[in-house]
């Protein structure tokens, strides 16, 4: 078993006939998920997906793959094959289509309608092209088969890549629900097919490749969020993805059984479940959906919302509403129902929204007080019965963290793939298969991408550590009038803090400090406005360390008297 290494270098030229695989997202993270497949001086892309900033990120708006790998060869790239319609996959197709607008993007027909409606918004028209299980496209060296899979949104694809260097399959997310409730099974006959053809690189997701047994079906969830429904004294207000279709659709079955009235609320669920009510992937029966105008005229008991902000994202709508920021005010006897999965790194943001929400007197329902969310990914059981049909080559666990990746790549030996023809990679390794056998020949620089605003990839990590000490530490001014001619004070300096506790004599003590300082200066010929800042902000930082033990950030200004 092959694990990630930290001296590789820049990878060889790749030989004729082989085939080259980077991930530019998705190992070692649940989101960011973006593949770059090469053959014969073409570049295939699998996904493009964003990461949702943790609370060390602030300010950021998502975190999206590292394009540097890519940039100088846009032209290259024949097509964007999207999997299925989840921000994780689909978010970064804006930022990359800025770049080369006229790539193609491939996906199924719910797929589309959704990355179309988010490129509205960027005022871009991408070309696409639909596509469906069991059709094939031949994109220049890449020949591609499509396989259904179920996950928690419907149309999603597993794609077959076929080169000269042998079969890939790429199964996206996705899992093996026997009840589905879109009856579209996880097409095992297609993966037994490919088995049977040979499979030289499996690369599978591992998200719940540490959990036992078998997923839960979609449909074990309908009596609990029926009792939800059934036993709410008041309002019922959902919260999940604005994607998660199959979710939704539970919801409106129940609300129209317990003869509520749905509205929805949030840009995104409004725009998600319009398209897919209007594609015929959300069955609503007439007159159920209303405004929030109408809502108002009705008794509570008679009322759902639908909204986003399932995972505690600040600017959602039932954040929004946890902190009483939002139009509709949860009060006592309101039913809250979080119908969704906790993503790693969002759980502090939850249980406030949880805990804001006890606060106002609703009652909140969640996965771990009731049955009313099953994920969307295979769980070890259904990996291990793919391995067996499939009988991968060699195999590259892919969309996970570094605890997912490792499960699933024990689940692949123990099933008889060779221990070293199971690959733990990382972000940026590259992956070559040449004569049939995988293995890992450098690594390219990838890093972590923001998006702050209108600003992509202009905020580094320094950033973030400044904006952390100003959020912990605080801030401090130091404003000084020096004498042009001496370099001496001309007055003590004033000080201005920001976010610790102060009084105007603190400060007292470091007034000497700082003359001192522009004393030493004045004999090393020290001069200039910008010079003395710098001797100032070392002088008062390393009182501020000795006296508080506190590293606030210091901005110092001299004024020439």
């Amino acid at each position: 078993m092959t694990a990630p290494r930290q001296n590789l270098g820049r990878p060889p030229a790749l030989p004729d006939g082989a085939l080259r695989v980077v991930a530019l997202g998705g190992l070692g993270e649940i989101g960011r998920n973006m593949t770059v497949y090469e053959q014969d001086g073409k570049l295939l892309v699998i996904d493009c997906g964003v990461l949702f900033p943790e609370e060390h990120q602030p300010g950021v708006d998502v975190i999206l793959p590292d394009f540097s790998y890519i940039r100088n060869r846009l032209n290259d790239v024949v097509a964007i094959v999207l999997t299925h319609g989840h921000e994780d996959h689909i978010g970064g197709v804006p930022y990359l289509l800025k770049e080369r607008a006229d790539i193609p993007v491939i996906g199924s027909r719910l797929t589309l309608s959704f990355i179309t409606a988010k490129l509205v918004e960027h005022r871009i028209k991408p070309k696409v092209v639909e596509v469906k299980e069991g059709e094939h496209r031949k994109l220049g060296p890449f020949d591609l088969e499509f396989l259904a899979v179920n996950h928690s949104i419907p149309d999603s694809l597993a794609i077959a890549v076929r080169t000269r260097a042998g079969l890939v399959l790429h199964t996206g997310d996705f899992k093996m629900d026997q009840f589905p409730l879109d009856r579209r099974l996880t097409d095992l006959r297609g993966f037994a097919r490919l088995g049977e053809e040979g499979v030289d690189l499996f690369l599978t997701d591992s998200t719940n490749a540490d959990v036992p047994g078998f997923t839960t079906s979609e449909r074990e969830l309908t009596p609990a969020i029926e009792t939800v429904f059934r036993t709410a004294p008041k309002r019922v207000i959902v919260s999940s993805f604005a994607s998660h279709v199959h979710r939704i659709q539970q919801v409106i079955n129940a609300a129209h059984a317990a003869g509520r009235k749905v509205a929805f609320v949030g840009r995104s669920m409004v725009r998600n479940m319009g398209l897919a009510m209007d594609l015929g992937y959300l069955t609503v029966p007439d007159g159920l959906i209303v405004d929030l105008k109408t809502l108002d005229r009705l008794p509570p008991s008679k009322v759902t919302l639908i909204c986003t902000g399932s995972q505690g994202e600040p600017m959602a709508a039932l954040s929004r509403m946890a902190s009483g920021d939002h139009m509709i005010r949860v009060g006592e006897g309101d039913t809250v129902l979080l119908a969704s999965s906790l993503i790693p790194g969002n759980e502090n943001a939850i249980y406030r929204v949880i805990n804001g929400l006890t606060d106002m007197g609703a009652n909140v329902v969640h996965k771990g007080n009731a049955k009313v969310h099953v994920s969307g990914h295979a769980s070890a059981g259904e990996l291990t019965y793919c391995y067996n049909i499939v009988q991968p080559s060699n195999v590259v666990p892919v969309h996970g963290e570094a605890r997912h990746l490792r499960a699933n790549a024990e689940l692949a030996v123990a099933t008889g793939v060779e221990r070293d023809r199971v690959l733990i990679a990382a972000d940026g390794h590259v992956i070559d298969l040449v004569d049939g056998r995988a293995s890992i020949t450098g690594k390219v620089p990838v890093e972590l991408v923001y998006v702050d605003g209108q600003s992509v990839g202009e905020v580094k990590e320094a950033s973030l550590v400044e904006r952390r000490t100003l959020s912990e530490e605080g801030v401090l001014t130091v404003v000084a009038i020096v004498d042009a001619d001496t370099g001496e004070l001309a007055e003590a300096p004033d000080f201005i803090a920001r976010g610790f506790v102060s009084d105007p004599k603190t400060y007292d003590a470091v007034v000497p400090m700082i003359a001192s300082a522009l004393q030493g200066a004045r004999d090393q010929k020290i001069t200039g406005s910008k010079a003395l800042e710098q001797v100032i902000l070392r002088e008062v930082g390393k009182w501020m360390r000795r006296a508080f033990r506190k590293e606030p950030v210091i901005i110092a200004v001299v004024i020439d008297a």
